[in-house]
C-alpha cells in the first residue's frame, strides 16, 4: 500500500519536460538539466540500443533529497542480505520505502530482532517499464558524467531484467552505464571529462575490491563454528582493519577522500551486502561485454545468461 501510494504521488507530480522547460519559474539549472536529459534519452536509444519507451519524459519536483530509502539487512554472522518477493521485481535484497520514517522503522525491528541493518537514501529508481519514469529534483544537482549515466543505467534496466536476481541486474545496468558514459563523453569531445570520469570508476573499481576482500573474511569467519562471543568480537576487529584498509587505499589515491563519509559512521555485514548488490557481478559482464564486441551482441549474451538458473548464473559471472 505505502509503495502504490508513493508511486501514485510521483505520477501525480510529474509533468511533460517541455512544459517544465518552458515555464518562467524554472531554474536555468534546471532547465539546463533537462535539456541535457533529452539529450541523453536519444543518444541512449540511437547509439546505445536502449529502449524508446515512455520514461524520462517528464520531470517530477518531490521536494525531498531522496526519491526513496531502502533497507537492507542480513543475519548478525552472515554477509548474505535479506530478500524480499514482490509481484513485478521479484525478490531483491533491500526493502524501499517512500517515507524515511517508516525506512527507519522497518530498520529498527529488524536491528531489535538481531540483525544487521542498513538505511540508505536512492535518488532514483526504475519501474522497468511498467510505468513512466520521470527525472526527479534529486539529480539535477549532479555532474554531467554522473547524470547521463543514470539515466542510461535505469533505462538498462528496461532493455533486461532478470526477477530475483538484484547482483545481475544491477551489475548489467553499471556496465551499460559504464559503456554509455565512456561513449557520452567521446562524442562530445570531453577528454578531461572523460579522464576523470576513468580515475574516479578506478577508485570505485578499487573501493569495491576492499569491501569483497572485507566479506570473503567475514564470510569465512562466520562459517568456522566458533562460539558466538568469539565470533562477536573477531568481527568487530575485521570491520577495524577493514577501516585501517581504506586509509592505506588513500594514500596510494593520493589522499583522495571521497569515500571518508562511508567509513566515518559504524559498519556491519549490511553495508557490505548493499555495495556488494551492485559490484559483485560487474567484472564478469564486463568480460562479456569484451567478448560480445558490440553492445546488441552482448545484450543477447546477458539475456541468454539471464535464462540460466541464478546458482549458474553467478558461478560464471560472480565467483571471480
Amino acid at each position: 500500500m505505502q509503495a502504490a501510494s508513493g508511486q501514485m504521488s510521483v505520477m501525480s507530480k510529474s509533468r511533460p519536460i517541455p512544459a517544465v522547460m518552458d515555464d518562467t519559474a524554472t531554474t536555468a539549472a534546471t532547465r539546463d538539466r533537462l535539456g541535457l536529459a533529452t539529450e541523453a534519452r536519444e543518444f541512449a536509444i540511437g547509439e546505445l540500443a536502449l529502449p524508446d519507451g515512455r520514461s524520462y519524459r517528464k520531470y517530477a519536483d518531490l521536494g525531498r533529497p531522496y526519491a526513496v530509502w531502502n533497507v537492507v539487512a542480513t543475519p548478525e554472522f552472515s554477509v548474505a542480505p535479506r530478500r524480499w518477493c514482490f509481484p513485478v521485481a521479484g525478490c531483491v535484497a533491500y526493502r524501499g520505502y517512500f517515507e524515511e520514517a517508516s525506512a527507519r522503522s522497518l530498520a529498527l525491528k529488524l536491528s531489535m530482532r538481531g540483525d544487521d541493518v542498513a538505511v540508505g537514501g536512492v535518488p532514483t529508481y526504475s519501474t522497468l517499464g511498467h510505468l513512466p519514469d520521470p527525472l526527479f529534483n534529486t539529480m539535477i544537482g549532479w555532474r554531467e558524467s554522473r547524470f547521463v549515466g543514470t539515466i542510461f543505467h535505469e533505462l538498462a534496466h528496461e532493455r533486461l531484467y532478470v526477477p530475483g536476481d538484484s547482483e545481475f541486474n544491477e551489475a548489467f545496468a553499471s556496465v551499460v552505464e559504464d559503456e554509455g558514459v565512456r561513449r557520452w563523453l567521446a562524442s562530445r569531445g570531453k577528454t578531461a571529462d572523460f579522464e576523470a570520469y576513468r580515475l574516479s570508476a578506478s577508485r570505485e573499481a578499487d573501493f569495491a575490491a576492499l569491501l569483497r576482500r572485507a566479506r570473503g573474511r567475514l564470510a569465512a569467519l562466520y562459517a568456522s563454528g566458533r562460539p558466538l562471543e568469539e565470533l562477536r568480537i573477531d568481527k568487530q576487529r575485521e570491520f577495524g582493519r577493514l577501516k585501517f584498509e581504506y586509509e592505506q587505499l588513500k594514500k596510494g589515491w593520493g589522499g583522495y577522500a571521497g569515500y571518508d563519509a562511508w567509513f566515518a559512521r559504524p559498519l556491519n555485514n549490511a553495508h557490505l551486502a548493499s555495495i556488494a548488490t551492485y559490484m559483485d557481478c560487474i567484472p564478469g559482464l564486463r568480460r562479456e561485454l569484451d567478448a560480445a564486441g558490440s553492445l546488441p551482441e552482448f545484450y543477447e549474451r546477458a539475456a541468454a545468461l539471464g535464462q540460466l538458473k541464478e546458482q549458474e548464473r553467478h558461478d560464471k559471472l560472480c565467483r571471480k
